[in-house]
Order: C-alpha cells, then structure tokens, then sequence
C-alpha cells in the first residue's frame, strides 16, 4: 500500500512538473490575448495576438516563433479607445473567443487561424483552416526576414474592391492577382474592401500581391506548337519596316522583355524595332480545363488572335507600357491557334506574357495576402454595417482626409507644358477673355535651368520673374498656380552636394552613372524620403526657392520613386539601398507616403493657416492624412485607357483615398493625334469631348497631356460641338460646388467618399457587383460615360431604388433595368436617384468669384430625401476647430414637405442670409436642368427652420 501511495505521489510530481515546464496556450492582455500555437499543427510554435482596436477593429499580429515584436507602424497613426468593452471565452479546449459589442473574433488554439462573426453570430470572414499562415525564411541586405502568404476564406457571393489604382479594366478583383509595386499609372495600396461589409488592412510595404497570389506561369508551361506543328515552342518572325518576307525566324517558348533593356537583349540583331513587327504563331495547349487568365505587359501595339478572331487590340507608348488581360476559357488537352502580333515602336519597348492557371472550386474563394519581406504578418480586420462604414475605419486607423481648398475643386488646366512665364500669364488671359470657367494653371517639370534639375531654381531666361507672375495670376487673373516637384538632383549642383554630403540621397544610380533622358543625359538620383532630416531639408529647399515666391499647390511627380522608369523590382530596391529606416526590400512601397509627408508637414508647420494640396503620382495607405490626391499617372491617348480609369479611380476610391483625378485626353498620344489629318483631328476632338464631360464628375476635374495642347481653344473653334460641350461640363461643375464641396465636408467629418462604386450604394442589388464603367458622384448623381468613338447612345443600367431622373431632361425611368441611353455629342447620360436634394450655386468663372447667397434647390421626388448643405472659409483649417457650418435639408415624399433646418455651427465670413429657389420635380412633373431664373418656390433664409409643402 506504502509502495502504490509512493508510486502515485511520484506520478502526481511527474505531471506537476511537466504542467509547469509546458508554456500555456494563451496569454490574456489588457487589450487582446496572444496564443501560442501547437507545433503538432502548425510545424513550428508561432504566436498569434489578437488586438481590440475598437468595437469594430481587430488587429491580427502573427509571428513564426514565440514573440510578438512591438513596431512603429508608417501607415496607421490612431490612437485606441480605453473604454472598449470585450470579453475573452474559452470556446471547447480548441479555441478562444475574442467579442466585442458588434463583431467577434475565435482563434484556434492549435493552429492560430482566426475566424469573424458579426453580432448574430455569423460567420463574416475566417482565415483558410490549413495554411492560414506561412512564413518562409528570407535574408535581404544581410538581414533576417520572411516571406509572408496570409489567406482567407470567403463566400461564394461577395466581391472584392479596392487594393489602389490599377489599369486593367476590373473593378471586382475576385479570381484576380493585383501586384502591390509602385510604378507609373500603378498605386499599390494594401486595402481590400468586401462586398459583404469587411475590409482588410494588410500592413506591409514590400513587393506584394493580393487576391490569386500563386506564382504567373511563363509562356513555357503551356504546350506549344509551332506554327508548322513541331512541339515546343511558338514560330517568331520578325518583320522589318513593311516587308513581306522576315529578316528572322526562330523558335521561342518565352515572351519575357517586361522590364527596362530586356528588349535590347532579346531582340534580334538584324531586327529594326522602330518601324518593324514580331509575330508569334502556332498553338497553345493547356491540360486543365477553365479559365485562364492571360496577361501581357506591352510598349508600342499589341494584338492578339485567338482561333483567327482578334480578341485584343491595345496601343501604348513605347517607353510607358500597360497591363492587358485576356480571360481564355481552354479546354484540357485541346489546341487553340494563337498569334500575337507586336509592333515595338521604339529601341525600349516591352512585352512579357504570362498567365494564371483556373482556379478549382475551393481556391476561387481564397483571398490572399503575399508579402516579400517582413518580420511578422500585420493585419487590420475593419467591419462595418456598409462600405462607407468600413472605410470610415480605415480611416480611423490611417488618418482622415483632410478637406482640399475649395478652388482646387474647380478646373485646372495643364500641358505638359508651358515653357515659359509668358505662356502660363497668355493662357491665363486667354481663358478669361473668352470667359471659361477656371480655378487653376499647372507648370510642369523642366522650369529650372537644364543642367540644374532639383536645384528648385527658376530659368531666368524663361522665368525672369516668378514673384510677378504671380501676383498677376492672383491679382489680375485670380488662378492659383501648382509647381511640379519632384524629389530628384543632378550629380554636381549645390542642393545634389548639400544632401550628398549629409547621407541623405540614395547613391546606386550615381555609382552606376545612370543617365536619364534630358539633352545628352544627366545622372541623377533622389532623395530618401525615409530619413526625417532629408524631408525637412527637402522641404526647406522648396520653400526657400519656390514657396516663398507665392506658388499654391504642389505636383510631387515621380514619387514612386522613379529613379529610373521601367526597372524590375529587383532593380529599384538596389537603387533606393539602403534607406534610413532599413532594407529597402521592406520599405520598398512606402516612398511616396513618406514624401508626401514631408511637404504636408513642411507646408502646415510654415503657413498653419493655409491648406495644402499635394497631386502626386503615386500613394499608399495613409497618404489621404497629408492631403494627398493620386493621378492615374501617364496613361494613354486611347478610348480605351479612358475606359479603364472609370474602374482604377472607383477601386481607388474603395481604398479609403477620397480625392482621385487623371489627364483628361490621357498623357501619351498615338501617332494619328500627335499631327493629326482631318479624320484624326475629329477623333480627337471626340474623345477630348467624352473625356472631359467624365472628368467633370470626378472628385478633381483637370486636363493634362502631350501635344496636342489641351486648352479647349486649341482643341476646337467656338462653333465646334467640342467646344460647346466642354464649356457646358465646365459651367455645371462650377454650378455643382455647393454639392461637391459638401461631398468634400462630409469626407473628413464623416469619412465620405466622394467618388463612387454602384457597390457602395446598392449593395443589395447584386446586378451592380460587376459594374465597371458607371459610378455615383456623391450620392445623387449617377454618371455613365461614354466611351466609344461615334456612339450616339450607351446600355446602362440603373440601379434598384424609387427610380431615376435624367438629368438633363428630367424625364423619369424606372430603377432596376437596363436601358440604352442617348448620348449626343455634346452630352453625357447623367441621372439623379429619385429621393435627391442637389444644390445648384451660382455661374460662376473662379470658385470664389462671389458667394451662393442664391441657391437652386432641385428636389428629386420618389422617396424621402435629405442632404447636408457644408460651408467653410475654403482656404484654412479652421475647420478642424469647428468652424463651418452645416444647413440640413430634408424631404418628406409621404408628405410633400421641404424642410430647411436650423443652421448647425458658424465661421468667418458666413452667410448670415441667403435665398433658395426651390424645383420639386417628380415622375408626372419632369423638369429640365436650366438657370434662367424659373423655379417654383422662393425661401429666404435666415439661419431658422422653414418649412415648405408642396
């Protein structure tokens, strides 16, 4: 007996002492929990910690081995609430529950997966049960990293939005791959939004993808037939000039000259790439079934037969190349004819093909995150009851959106570009002799002295005096002026010695003796934006030369950085090694959040009282906090790269950013438009026509490009329907400000977005889940461009809601159908959603011309109606303080009554008074949009409620 109670004392130690020597499986924390995994699961014992940000946000951290690493997040800036209430439950011995009043949070306790219900407890979203999470050892300038791949499992249903501003024409990203790699016309920003009410904050900023993250396949992994039936590869021929016969025919299995001098490689030496063609022909065999996903990268023109039937057809210049998609349904083991025909158009053209096998059944609703460096996976799961809620979050995390001076909401003109003082004041002049409605005039780049590039010095000889120039563009002319900056200095001068000498310039391209592009070529290199000293020298330097001189706004080009244009990945992180804040592997897509931060802060610690605006070419998460708005960048002269802006500015908007704008025209123009024949010029004038009247409906409204100039005078004569039409667009924007400006108000007071995927306001409608080429101006106005030369009308359709009204005409159409819609010349389909109030200002040449003392009131009836009418002083931050005021609006459609309510909130210089021309217009009431003074009811107001009945 002694002996059994000895033996079971022993056992009893034996256990005691492995319970404490085994760690637990969780930590509980003041604002979260940290799970240790188990090795028998995951591989290795990792560490996932779950973070109550805020009733709605959780953070996810997860690391490959025991420790959680604080660190000092570039993108988020919030600061956590201390009152959050949650609470922690073992659910089972497998898993924890992490639940906040609105959304709950279960982690396996074995592998780490999360998983998120909403209130009902409904599954919203959940980390893939297996490989969830992987990370993969890597070393970048000699330091210790990994790999990441974070994936999710959705539902079947739901679409995917957001991930910045791409150029492949799709705005659901669902089964797509999206590339995170700054570059000209492409802004990576780790953001996704879901359909389903959820967004997804991937904090990370090297080389990335989202959505199908698996590798591209070259051409070579498909089965290739020569055009003569060998196996193995495809026949290329390449052609010079206009021969019949090619100077070259060879076999290839590999389309690969995506980056800068691969070309000059790879191609042939007898081949003439300037005026000759490349053909490649035979067969492609796939052996699995289903979708294919073709992508080409391309300079010069592309085509692409499938089976002898052209299925694409695109143009870009040379030297900037474009994305082209081509979805491919193949059936296993059957052949398709292919040729894919390329004219290079230059010694440094582009193309590469690569493709994405079919998704099976599982993997079509996987959603992933893969990043190439990183200590940990970093994420921030954002619910909200809508997209507007979920993008009010990621804003809480990374900083509201500060509101841009309200003339930048008017029109801006540019050409790349005016040459000199003269030419800037003589278009300034010129508009408003002819009494064309603008706000704004840009300089573009190469104002400086040749040789002195990032000197911020004004050419003398072209520029004898800028302090001059604008005084007159603000006293006479009443224009502001934007300046392009970018962040790069010629080797030699004095600022490129200044920075050299402190550690603050990234020295490969020197060392490498780049030349860029300019005369005979200067080498050149930029600065780190990184390091917090150099961005307040950068700042100081931009100040002193150019800020102080008066100028209004800045153009932060290149901010990618392009330290040289068309590089592989590889190639721009050995030319931006190392930066301050370490390898430039892992800051690779934060530059131009960085850059922006140092002209934002810069400017605001100089002048506190006077807004800044920033265009720069280039953003990340986070840039909206320092005033940013993001271009499209360089695209082309082309219908369909106006096609596609429609969904890079919607998915764009999507990621949280609320101000978005592109060239109207495009930037790089095709050979017929440069010097262009009587057939070419109406093309011209046509698509200068179609893009402008989109561009009047997007958050900014500016025209820039190559020659031709853009300057609606040059474009066409006064008689011209192209000239009519954009002087109509340009005044009804200007009549638009009381709406556009509250549009803006209500992005930083309530985290709005200003430009906007039919997603976002019908997202019980799922016929709008895919639609790529219409879109909301706030949330009455649903705008559909045109975008097809010598279309007359367009299919569209109107979502599902009390019913739509023209806006032109005022004719009523019933919601939830498709309709095709007349679309003369001179106009643009616009409809208002029936239950709008749009408030219609004065004409107006400049934005601050006079104040909206009188205001027409357009009530589109069909549903009740209200909107917030926002004023403030439109040059400060004041209203940060609280000062600007709010007049809300509302419509009672069961009742028939207006109701103008007390003014909320009051600034300097507010209308203490002011009239409202009241429209009620409904279904057996249509009325025409016009301001010659006919209206049905007149209120003056005084600040105090008025009631109205119709």
């Amino acid at each position: 007996m002694k002996q059994r109670i000895l033996f079971l004392l022993a056992m009893l130690f034996s256990v005691y002492h492995i319970l404490l020597a085994a760690p637990p499986s969780y930590t509980q924390l003041k604002d979260g929990v940290i799970v240790f995994t188990d090795p028998a699961y995951t591989g290795t014992s990792g560490a996932v910690k779950l973070e109550v940000i805020s009733e709605k946000i959780i953070r996810v951290t997860a690391a490959p081995g025991k420790d959680i690493t604080p660190v000092t997040s570039l993108i988020t800036v919030y600061h956590k609430n201390p009152g959050i209430n949650w609470e922690l439950t073992p659910v089972g011995e497998d898993s924890l529950k992490l639940k906040t009043t609105a959304l709950t949070a279960t982690v396996s306790l074995k592998t780490g997966a999360v998983s998120f219900y909403d209130r009902n407890g409904e599954k919203i979203v959940a980390e893939k049960a297996a490989g969830n999470r992987l990370f993969k050892p890597v070393i970048f300038d000699g330091k210790q990293y990994h790999s990441i791949i974070q994936s999710f499992q959705t539902t079947p249903a739901e679409a995917w939005y957001g991930l910045g501003q791409h150029q492949d024409g799709i705005i659901n990203y669902k089964g797509q791959q999206v590339t995170f790699f700054q570059n000209n016309t492409e802004v990576a920003i780790p953001f996704l939004v879901s359909s389903k009410g959820y967004g997804i904050l991937w904090d990370n900023y090297s080389l990335s993808a989202a959505g199908d993250v698996r590798p591209a396949q070259p051409l070579s992994a498909l089965q290739l037939f020569a055009k003569t039936g060998e196996e193995g590869w495809l026949t290329a021929s390449y052609f010079n000039s206009n021969d019949k016969e090619p100077v070259m025919t060879r076999a290839e299995s590999n389309i690969n000259m995506e980056f800068l001098g691969e070309a000059k490689i790879r191609l042939p030496q007898e081949f003439n790439p300037v005026n000759g063609r490349v053909t490649w022909e035979g067969d492609i065999v796939s052996h699995i079934s289903g979708l294919h996903n073709f992508r080409f990268t391309f300079g010069g023109t592309l085509k692409v037969w499938l089976d002898g039937k052209l299925t694409l057809e695109h143009w870009r210049k040379a030297w900037n190349p474009a994305p082209a998609l081509l979805p491919c349904n193949l059936q296993a083991g059957k052949k398709l004819n292919i040729k894919i025909e390329w004219f290079p158009e230059g010694t440094e053209s582009y193309i590469a093909f690569k493709w994405l096998p079919p998704l099976n059944e599982t993997e079509k609703d996987v959603f992933s995150f893969s990043s190439e460096a990183g200590h940990q996976a970093d994420y921030y799961f954002v619910y909200g009851d809508n997209i507007d809620d979920v993008i009010a979050g990621y804003r809480s995390l990374t900083g509201k959106a500060p509101i841009v001076p309200r003339w930048a909401l008017g029109f801006w003109q540019s050409r790349e570009r005016y040459k000199t003082q003269e030419e800037i004041l003589s278009t300034a002049h010129e508009f408003r002799k002819r009494k064309i409605p603008i706000d704004n005039i840009v300089l573009d780049w190469s104002y400086w002295p040749e040789k002195e590039w990032g000197s911020q010095n004004f050419d003398a000889a072209r520029f004898p005096s800028p302090e001059t120039m604008m005084k007159t563009l603000h006293g006479q002319y009443n224009m502001q002026l934007m300046i392009s900056v970018w962040p790069k200095f010629y080797e030699g001068i004095p600022a490129y010695n200044d920075f050299y000498k402190k550690g603050w310039l990234y020295k490969r391209n020197i060392a490498d003796r780049q030349r860029d592009w300019i005369a005979q070529g200067y080498i050149s290199t930029f600065y780190d934006a990184f390091n917090e000293d150099a961005r307040k020298a950068f700042w100081q330097l931009i100040n002193e030369k150019i800020y102080s001189k008066g100028i209004d706004a800045w153009w932060m080009d290149a901010s990618e950085p392009d330290i040289l244009s068309n590089v592989d990945p590889s190639k721009r992180k050995l030319q931006m090694t190392p930066t301050a804040l370490g390898s430039a592997a892992a800051f690779l897509n934060a530059y131009p959040l960085q850059n922006a931060k140092g002209i934002y802060e810069g400017q605001r610690s100089t002048s506190p009282g006077k807004r800044v605006f920033l265009l720069t070419r280039s953003g990340f998460a986070g840039s909206q906090r320092y005033g940013a708005v993001i271009w499209s960048g360089d695209i082309g002269s082309t219908w369909h790269d106006m096609k596609v802006q429609i969904s890079a500015g919607l998915n764009f908007s999507m990621s949280g950013l609320p101000y978005w704008t592109m060239d109207i025209g495009g930037f790089v123009v095709p050979a017929k438009f440069e010097r262009p024949n009587a057939e070419g010029l109406e093309e011209w004038r046509e698509l200068m026509t179609r893009w402008s009247q989109f561009g009047a409906f997007v958050p900014l409204f500016r025209s820039h490009g190559q020659t031709p100039f853009r300057e609606i005078y040059n474009l066409a004569p006064e008689e011209h329907p192209a000239y009519k039409s954009f002087l109509y667009y340009d005044k009804l924007r200007y009549r638009l400000l009381p709406y556009i400006y509250s549009l803006a108000g209500a992005s930083y007071h309530n985290d709005y977005t200003i430009m906007r995927s039919l997603a976002m306001d019908f997202a019980k409608d799922t016929a709008v889940l895919n639609i790529a080429d219409q879109f909301l101006l706030g949330p009455s106005l649903l705008v559909n461009p045109v975008y097809e030369y010598k279309k007359r009308s367009r299919e569209l359709y109107l979502p599902a809601a009390a019913g739509w009204y023209d806006l032109i005409s005022g004719k009523w159409f019933k919601a939830g159908q498709r309709i095709t819609a007349d679309a003369p010349y001179e106009q643009m389909p616009v409809y208002v959603k029936a239950g709008s109030i749009i408030p219609f200002g004065p004409a107006l040449q400049y934005s601050a011309e006079k104040p909206a003392d009188t205001i027409i009131l357009n009530i589109y009836t069909g549903a009740d109606a209200s909107f917030n009418l926002y004023e403030d002083e439109g040059l400060n931050y004041n209203y940060e303080k609280g000062a600007f005021s709010i007049i809300p609006i509302e419509y009672n459609n069961t009742t028939g009554t207006l109701t103008i309510g007390d003014r909320k909130g009051a600034f300097n210089g507010m209308l203490e008074n002011r009239t409202f021309l009241i429209n009620i217009i409904s279904p057996d009431r249509p009325q025409s949009l016009n301001f010659n003074g006919k209206y049905h009811k007149k209120i003056y107001y005084k600040g105090k409620q008025v009631k109205l009945k119709r």
